[in-house]
């Protein structure tokens, strides 16, 4: 089962993607692993995705697109796998889209996101910094969410509540 998990920073998701990762016995896929990875590697290409991480940027949609791809082609997906961070836009999509069974979108007040990360109490968690994230993230995926909506896949999940409930409420819906 393909399943790409949705949410803001703070909604839980890359906790319940290993959890589901590990009940449904296949792999947590993410952009940073992946990028991590590749960016180790003494190759040209480890090196540029290095540059371009260590100067703060984004990698470009093309990019990680490739690297998407090639990575749910390994013989460990082949079972499918738990989707966290890819595609985040419907550019992504257009130029590659895993042929998700389920997008689970883990529903979250912005008000009850931002609490959480001031929680945190990292540099970058600043009140200002958290809403220009998350002002950039709502403006990419309401888009993305009608996609996923009219392919009939998109199920919405109430984020609020302790790890095990919202995990039981995904479960029920695979």
């Amino acid at each position: 089962m393909k399943i790409l998990l949705i949410g803001p920073q703070g909604s839980g998701k890359s906790t319940q993607a290993e959890l589901l990762a590990k009940h449904l016995g296949v792999p947590k896929i993410t952009m940073g692993d992946i990028f991590r990875k590749i960016a180790a590697l003494d190759t040209e290409e480890g090196q540029r995705i290095k540059q371009i991480l260590d100067a703060g940027q984004l990698v470009d949609d093309q990019t990680t697109a490739e690297l998407v791809k090639r990575r749910v082609e390994e013989a460990d997906a082949k079972n499918g796998f738990i989707m966290d961070g890819y595609p985040r836009t419907v550019e992504q999509v257009n130029i590659f889209e895993p042929d998700f069974d389920k997008v689970i979108y883990l529903n979250v007040p912005r008000e009850e996101v931002v609490n959480r990360l001031m929680q945190r109490g990292r540099a970058d968690d600043t009140e200002q910094l958290i809403n220009k994230r998350l002002d950039l993230y709502y403006q990419q995926t309401a888009s993305l969410l009608d996609h996923y909506k009219q392919k009939g896949v998109l199920v919405e999940i109430n984020g609020i509540g302790n790890i095990e409930e919202i995990q039981d409420e995904i479960k029920k819906h695979l």
